[in-house]
């Protein structure tokens, strides 16, 4: 019997940036993955679009569903495209992006433990972008989104 072929399902991951200062440099927010596909690699908080979601209403949703952070807007960053051989699984991941105020950051929670590996980390781009970086190894499609377009920045 032949195995049926895996659909492509959308991801949506959001860059939530959090405004640096005049001596301090912006930081996102990414944590490691635990109990799914990818366990022990670090990723930004995201999830699955939903039926009849915008990318704009996925990312506002996951975001404050993983971390309790309410988004008031998110835009589109850039997308890649995520086949994951050894799970048998393909994704076209819509990355997004949103800034937090500094206020706000004391709403940050672990919301769904069973998921995340410790807790959130505030980090510079270069900590992500960095090949001997400590946030290693990368989610696919972060690691895709380094792999294939090496100039972008938040």
């Amino acid at each position: 019997m032949t195995e049926k072929p895996q659909e492509a399902r959308v991801g949506v991951g959001c860059f939530v940036i959090l405004k640096g200062t005049a001596t301090t440099p912006d930081r996102l927010l990414i944590g490691r993955r635990k109990g799914s596909h990818g366990a022990g690699t670090y990723q930004l908080p995201g999830g699955h679009l939903e039926f009849k979601e915008s990318f704009e209403e996925c990312a506002i949703r996951e975001v404050y569903e993983e971390t309790g952070l309410t988004l008031s807007t998110a835009e589109f960053a850039t997308a890649t495209n995520d086949v994951m051989t050894a799970e048998n699984k393909h994704y076209c991941t819509m990355f997004m992006k949103a800034t937090v105020d500094h206020e706000d950051v004391e709403n940050l929670r672990s919301m769904e433990p069973e998921k995340l590996d410790g807790d959130w980390a505030w980090i510079t781009w270069n900590d992500l972008a960095k090949e001997d970086s400590q946030y290693r190894p990368l989610f696919l499609p972060l690691q895709n989104l380094l792999l294939t377009r090496p100039h972008f920045t938040i």
